[in-house]
């Protein structure tokens, strides 16, 4: 079989365009499959791994405490439930987690309002 195989091979790579076109019509008919079914659904199986859905869940982290702590410390104490002692440390150590799994308008809400106090924050 492996050298029915090779000689068949070979016979392909010798035809012209013309003459391939005409095997794939002959081979569609004689098994009833289309060539073009299968060229298709390759794309649509990789449709789903080449687009990302989009994220639920966000992790915000402060990356930069900003040169005004103390308003940094308002504006992410308005935002989570961080104690004063909590705010404070957060914005000294950062770069730091502030929530680990935030929705979409909860990470955005918080990064506005920290970043208009003059820090940096990092959603992922």
């Amino acid at each position: 079989m492996a050298v029915n195989q090779e000689k068949f091979i070979e016979d392909i790579g010798n035809m012209s365009v013309l003459e391939l076109s005409e095997l794939v019509k002959a081979l569609e008919d004689k098994f009833g499959v289309s060539a073009q079914a299968a060229v298709a659904a390759a794309p649509a199986a990789a449709g789903p791994a080449a687009v990302a859905e989009e994220k639920t869940e966000y992790k915000v982290e402060l990356t930069e405490g900003g040169s005004e702590k103390i308003k940094v410390i308002k504006a992410l104490r308005s935002v989570t439930s961080l104690g004063l002692t909590e705010a404070k440390k957060a914005v000294e150590d950062a770069p730091t987690v502030i929530a680990e799994s935030a929705t979409k308008d909860d990470a955005n809400k918080m990064k506005e309002a920290i970043e208009a106090a003059g820090a940096k924050v990092k959603l992922s």
